[in-house]
């Protein structure tokens, strides 16, 4: 556990700085950053679907999730793009589909389970380069590159999703009792979740009483406290879809690409499903438009 602990600590002495840096610049820095966790994060879940047989494809998967948080990021920051993506872009979609589809007839003989390759390719797109783009929409809703205000809005969901990951790992640790998916994650109790929504709550006044206020955002304590416990609880959901993809391939990291954390899909597990459901909850409270 010392060890487990002295891991989170270094990566999160490195990563959150650099992050808030990113995050408060927005832009392309912050598209760009996206736009590379997407393809890294697509390639390893590729990695585990070829694992169990089979063959996404790979170019085109791993190159549209790069491309949709800068494709966002122009959308947000220039008005006719954006209104280009409004008229067009369900016809966009559709002609990638047909791309798709083509490319399974040619390369994927019906013996080669194209139906999965589809489906999975599809999947790595929309997980991996779809979700993390709400970012873009709650750091520049109505905010300009290099905002605190932007920044804070996007760093209270991972904080919530921080503390609550690592209150619910000591809280597990402490208490054990009965496993909560033990299929799925057997390190997971019942207890650890409880404590983490306990310990993602706890981060709701901090922000919705001293932090909000400085910047200018308007997040009432109620609403912050809504915001943390829907989030405590969709992280947890998140980190065990995630889980239950590396059950089926038979590991116990996405990859190796961080030392001692595993990889791109390991470290945003959580976060794929609390980002888009933060900036829902950031529209329906007024924050974002």
């Amino acid at each position: 556990m010392v060890s487990e602990l002295a891991r989170r600590v270094g990566f999160a002495v490195v990563a959150i700085p650099l992050a808030l840096v990113i995050t408060w610049n927005g832009g392309w820095l912050l598209a760009l950053l996206l736009a590379g966790a997407g393809a890294l994060g697509c390639a390893e879940l590729f990695g585990l679907a070829e694992r169990g047989g089979s063959r996404p494809a790979r170019r085109l998967g791993i190159g549209t999730a790069a491309a949709v948080p800068p494709i966002t990021w122009l959308a947000v920051s220039q008005p006719s793009v954006g209104t280009l993506v409004a008229e067009a872009g369900h016809y966009a979609v559709a002609l990638w589909l047909v791309l798709l589809l083509g490319w399974a007839l040619t390369a994927r003989a019906p013996s080669g389970r194209p139906l999965e390759a589809v489906s999975v390719t599809l999947l790595g797109v929309l997980y991996t380069g779809g979700l993390p783009a709400f970012a873009i929409l709650i750091r520049h809703g109505d905010l300009p590159v290099r905002n605190w205000a932007g920044a804070w809005l996007v760093f209270f969901p991972l904080v919530v999703t921080w503390v609550c990951d690592t209150a619910a790992m000591f809280g597990g640790r402490t208490f054990g009792g009965p496993k909560l998916a033990p299929t799925v994650s057997p390190g997971k109790t019942r207890s650890g979740t409880i404590v983490g929504v306990v310990g993602a709550l706890a981060v709701a006044p901090l922000f919705s009483e001293w932090i909000f206020p400085q910047v200018g955002i308007k997040l009432a304590l109620w609403q912050a406290v809504a915001v943390a416990a829907v989030l405590s609880v969709v992280g947890q959901v998140g980190d065990l879809a995630e889980s239950l993809f590396k059950r089926e391939a038979g590991v116990k990291d996405s990859s190796r690409l961080i030392p001692g954390h595993g990889g791109v899909l390991d470290r945003l597990d959580s976060l794929y499903f609390v980002v888009p459901v933060t900036a829902a909850m950031y529209r329906y409270f007024g924050v974002i438009q």
